[in-house]
């Protein structure tokens, strides 16, 4: 009898990996860790981030996304050559290692990313020369973290804009040509990543600045998705910071464009998720304070994040708000030097 219960304890499958749709529910509320590894404007060190990610943790959160720019200088470097290729020995990827760690081990999810990538953006025209490179770079993050948890999620291309299309520039968002380019190199980051880690769930976004109203643009149709809309390891990653003129770091509490504007536009991609299969990330949104930051400190505007968390909450997106520690900080220190939330905005978006 015990070495029939041997036998079966060998053969026993393991544990499927946690699908799209189930990372998503447990994501829930989370912060972006912005300005520090994409643009280098805050310490990168873990002594100096990991009382950021406790005060968070302790609010509720359940994940942090990290932007990280790999093909343009931060802090005087890069972290890829002009082939895409890392440098895996680069100090500043050592110091993400242990941020990732340090969330992962306390029982947060991580979303790594590329972010600026103006080599990329400006430029791309679906060329060997930018296909290898991305290529290069996304087989590479996903070969450095291929033993780290499910709860590592990687997001194939931060706010597509450029060539990929966006609002002020000359190409724009709906155009043919910029969408193709979009869905092409989500394809491209897709594919890198699947060559290494078949399971681990890849987000991906849409053009013009990430925008959500370009979700059903972007893509139409399951068949569209990267993976052909097979793939139960995908989600929709998207962003909003509409109106601008409410929510942009020179907006104004006067430019409200009333609730059911919010409610409404968050409703659609919910619907437009489930049309295609597949779970949704609001992975930004805000509202900046650039000058005068006392007229944000209002009601309005802690309830603008607590409408956008309630009705994604129950539309079954996660959520994670844009935290710059700048014109869109959440946080920021005292006089003691200790992180506290601003304007109360984080502990009134989580309160039950």
């Amino acid at each position: 009898m015990l070495s029939i219960l041997i036998a079966a304890v060998a053969v026993s499958p393991l544990a499927a990996p946690p699908t799209a749709e189930e990372i998503n529910r447990k994501l829930a509320t989370g912060f972006n860790l912005g300005n520090t590894f994409d643009l280098g404007l805050r310490s990168t060190k873990l002594k100096d981030i990991a009382p950021v990610i406790d005060l968070y943790s302790a609010a509720g959160m359940r994940h942090v996304r990290l932007p990280i720019t790999w093909g343009n200088d931060v802090q005087g470097t890069k972290l890829i050559d002009q082939s895409g290729k890392i440098n895996q020995a680069h100090p500043r990827l050592k110091e993400l290692d242990q941020v990732i760690d340090y969330a992962l081990k306390k029982g947060m999810y991580v979303i790594v990313n590329s972010h600026h990538e103006h080599w990329l953006k400006e430029k791309y025209d679906d060329t060997p020369r930018y296909n290898d490179a991305f290529t290069n770079l996304w087989t590479g993050i996903a070969n450095r973290y291929k033993n780290r948890p499910p709860e590592l999620i990687f997001e194939v291309l931060n706010e597509p804009e450029g060539a990929f299309g966006d609002w002020s520039g000359p190409t724009k968002p709906m155009e043919p040509k910029a969408l193709a380019l979009t869905r092409r190199i989500n394809e491209i980051g897709y594919r890198a990543i699947r060559a290494v880690s078949p399971t681990r769930t890849i987000m991906v976004g849409t053009n013009g600045q990430g925008n959500h109203s370009m979700f059903d643009d972007v893509y139409p149709s399951r068949t569209s998705l990267p993976g052909g809309g097979k793939d139960q390891f995908l989600m929709a990653t998207l962003h909003t910071y509409d109106p601008w003129q409410f929510c942009g770091q020179d907006g104004l509490n006067s430019n409200w464009p009333g609730d059911a504007s919010i409610v409404d536009s968050i409703k659609a991609a919910a619907a437009h998720g489930k049309k295609l299969g597949i779970p949704v990330n609001y992975g930004e949104f805000g509202v900046g304070r650039k000058e005068n930051p006392a007229t944000r400190d209002t009601d309005l505007v802690r309830n603008y994040y607590r409408l956008v968390k309630r009705t994604a909450d129950a539309a079954g997106i996660s959520t994670t708000p844009w935290d710059d520690q700048g014109w869109f900080g959440l946080v920021s220190k005292d006089a003691a030097g200790k992180y506290q939330f601003q304007f109360n905005i984080v502990p009134n978006m989580m309160r039950k």
